[in-house]
Parts: C-alpha cells; sequence; structure tokens
C-alpha cells in the first residue's frame, strides 16, 4: 500500500505544489493582518461577564474582517456549529413577508428545520415568521441565471447560495462564480447574497466576499479554526449586513459591542493563523483519497487532478457495508477514539440515518480527518479534513483496508 501511495504521490505532485502555493499566499494575508492589527499576548487573556473592552474578541473580528476582504465581521465561541451562524445571519437579514430564495438547489439537511419546509412548522423557523423559500437548481452544475431572473421578485431579500456540495453529488463552486452570481443579483434587484462558506475557506487565494458577497458564514470547527479552535463560527461580509447580524447575535443596539471570551480568544486567533496550512494538510489528503480510490475502481468527486473549491472529496461506494467499512477504517485511523466502531443512528437535523467517523481532539471537528455519509443511494461518502497530511495518509490506508474487505472476489 506504501509504496502504491508513492506512486499516487508522484502522480499528483503538480496538484500538491498547487496547494502550497495558494497556502502561502494566504499565510502572507493572515500574517499582514496579524501584523497591522498589532497581535500581542494582552489579547489572549481571559474576559467575563459583559466583556465591555475585550481585546481578544475585538481584533479577531478585524483580523477576519481583512484576511476575508471585506468591511465588517464577528467570530464567536458561542456560535455553535455552522448551522446556528446560517440562522443568525437568514434572520437577521430576513423580515416578514420576505423571501429567501436559494439558488444552488435544496441547502444542506440542517437547514430543513430552519427554513420550516412541510411538517416541520411551528419550532420557530423562517416560514413560522412569514418568511418564504423558492430554489433554483444548478444547470450542468452551474448557477442558471435566467432561472434566478425568473425566480426573483421585490420580495426576494436574501439570495443564498451554498458553496460546498452538502450531501449531493453536484461540484462546489468557486469563490469566482459566486462573485458573477452577486454581480447579477446586485443588477436586477436589492437582495443580499448570502453564502454558506463551509469548508471552502483557503481553498482559494480569495473569500466570496472578496467579490462582494453580502455575506459569508462558516464554522471554525471547520477550516478557519485551524484544528485549534474549540468551537465557533464566524459571519464577514458588508458592514450593513454584518451589523444586521450582530443583532440577531445578541439583540438590536447591542450587536458585537459586548461578549465575554472565555478564555478562547487565544485559540481562534491562533487558529486563524494556522488555517492557511492545516486547510493545505486537508487538500493533500483529500487528492490522495481521490487518487487511491479511482484507483480502486470508485468514482470519486472532484478527480484527484481537478481544481478544488473546498475540501470534501466523495467517493461513491457499492453498498451500506462498505459505506460503514470506510467509515470505520478512518476511525481505526484517527489518533482519538481509534478503538471505536462507528454505527448508522437517527442524528438530530437529517432526514436519513448517517454514519459519522471522527476520531477528533475536538468534537464534529471536520477540518481534522473525518468521514460521514447517509445510509441512501448512491452510496456516497463524504471525507474531509486532516490536521496532517501523514496522519490522514494513514487514515486512508485504513479505509482502502476495510473497503477492500468488503469488495466482491
Amino acid at each position: 500500500m506504501l509504496e502504491k501511495i508513492k506512486l499516487l504521490e508522484k502522480k499528483y505532485s503538480e496538484q500538491y505544489k498547487r496547494i502550497d502555493e495558494i497556502a502561502f499566499e494566504n499565510q502572507v494575508k493572515v500574517m499582514n493582518a496579524f501584523r497591522k492589527h498589532r497581535v500581542s499576548d494582552a489579547m489572549f487573556t481571559l474576559s467575563s461577564g459583559y466583556g465591555y473592552g475585550d481585546l481578544g474578541r475585538d481584533v479577531a473580528d478585524l483580523l477576519y474582517a481583512d484576511v476575508f476582504e471585506c468591511e465588517s465581521a464577528f467570530v464567536r465561541h458561542n456560535i455553535v456549529s455552522g448551522t446556528h451562524a446560517l440562522t443568525i445571519a437568514l434572520f437577521g437579514l430576513l423580515r416578514p413577508g420576505d423571501t429567501m430564495l436559494s439558488v444552488g438547489g435544496k441547502p444542506y439537511d440542517t437547514l430543513d428545520e430552519v427554513i420550516g419546509f412541510s411538517g416541520q412548522e411551528g419550532n420557530g423557523s423562517l416560514k413560522d415568521f412569514g418568511i418564504s423559500y423558492d430554489q433554483v437548481e444548478l444547470k450542468e452544475g452551474k448557477i442558471d441565471f435566467e432561472a434566478v431572473k425568473e425566480k426573483m421578485t421585490p420580495r426576494t431579500k436574501v439570495v443564498y447560495i451554498q458553496r460546498s456540495k452538502g450531501y449531493s453529488t453536484r461540484r462546489t463552486l468557486s469563490s469566482a462564480e459566486i462573485g458573477e452570481l452577486v454581480k447579477f443579483v446586485k443588477s436586477i434587484g436589492n437582495a443580499y447574497v448570502v453564502v454558506d462558506n463551509c469548508y471552502g475557506e483557503f481553498v482559494e487565494t480569495h473569500e466570496p466576499t472578496y467579490y462582494g458577497a453580502d455575506i459569508c458564514v462558516g464554522s471554525l470547527i471547520k477550516n478557519p479554526g485551524g484544528g485549534m479552535a474549540e468551537s465557533g463560527g464566524y459571519i464577514a461580509g458588508t458592514k450593513k449586513a454584518v451589523e444586521l447580524c450582530s443583532y440577531r447575535l445578541t439583540s438590536p443596539g447591542i450587536g458585537i459591542e459586548c461578549g465575554a471570551s472565555l478564555g478562547q480568544s487565544k485559540n481562534i486567533i491562533k487558529g486563524l493563523f494556522y488555517a492557511p496550512h492545516t486547510t493545505a494538510q486537508a487538500l493533500k489528503t483529500a487528492v490522495l483519497a481521490a487518487g487511491l480510490f479511482k484507483d480502486m475502481g470508485f468514482k470519486v468527486n472532484p478527480m484527484p487532478d481537478e481544481q478544488r473549491f473546498d475540501i470534501i472529496q466523495t467517493v461513491s461506494l457499492d453498498s451500506p457495508e462498505q459505506i460503514c467499512a470506510f467509515c470505520r477504517g478512518i476511525q481505526k485511523g484517527s489518533p482519538v477514539d481509534s478503538h471505536v466502531t462507528p454505527e448508522p443512528w437517527d442524528m438530530p437535523g437529517y432526514s436519513s440515518q448517517v454514519i459519522m467517523a471522527a476520531g477528533t481532539f475536538v468534537q464534529g471537528a471536520s477540518i481534522e480527518l473525518s468521514a460521514d455519509a447517509p445510509i441512501r443511494e448512491p452510496y456516497t461518502v463524504y471525507l474531509q479534513g486532516g490536521l496532517t497530511y501523514e496522519s490522514g495518509k494513514i487514515g486512508l490506508i485504513e479505509a482502502a483496508k476495510s473497503v477492500k474487505e468488503k469488495m466482491p472476489g
């Protein structure tokens, strides 16, 4: 197996080189922001209560705004997930009578109850507050601008786009493609463009906010936390939009002016410092996974030599048994809970049973090596993360061995 991997690494050396180049460009951007805002040890101290004058919290916001090349941002340890951050953004921008238009098809499963799809009303969803929802499917993997134009009305307040594929097999969208959407939307209306940026941060040299997106949202236990943040999420974008979102984070009139960091600022800031490098490690792991499982005869997306716009690698297997074998192999090759056997279960927020492998230092951190899959056709497993390429390689060896045992013959 190791000889096979050496051959794959040589074969895809150009992909590895490009990943390192992007990481360096992003690291320059991060370092410039750190120097500009004079990051110091004084910003790592604990605050409590209201948290007024919390230097670490305030500088983290400024760092994110600079690194994401936008007007404003806030990042908080008590945003519990990417879904929570998205919910803050959607409720911050939408009002009764408004419409949310998703232009990349149906969003990730965990937003079903936030939006309030049929049968899920009455829980405080957008629908409960008189906010309508509509969607446009991608056309041959790209944004269907004509359909977007047809669907937009004066009531369309948020045009929502999910950068990554979620639990689908569509291609991930680049920041530049989302930039074209922003230009198009602004040419025909006044809607905010909101981007679910999860899994996409630092994969390219610019985020969607660089191209004019009003709001980008993500989780700190994915790319931007760099494997250091214990929890949290961020919202970055235009000053007006971020301010409105901040009023849902706390309350109108307070916004981001208070909120104790409880000693988490150091991990958040340090995580941002690590993020370009750690994301590169995850991308290299994904390239190897694509090459390895492609050679085993499975369909992979992206292909190992394709340009990447997020850290997710999909592998389409042949059966539920192979899905479970893959995830159990990843778990076995993990640094934490390697002795645990993942099983499918009814995970809150998901419409099908899901199996997850996550032998991670931070619970559920998908910047660390992890794999998950809904137990439904087309039996696609979603791999992401790898704090180090070396540990990612070990996990992939175990996954390949486990799947091979479940293959016919």
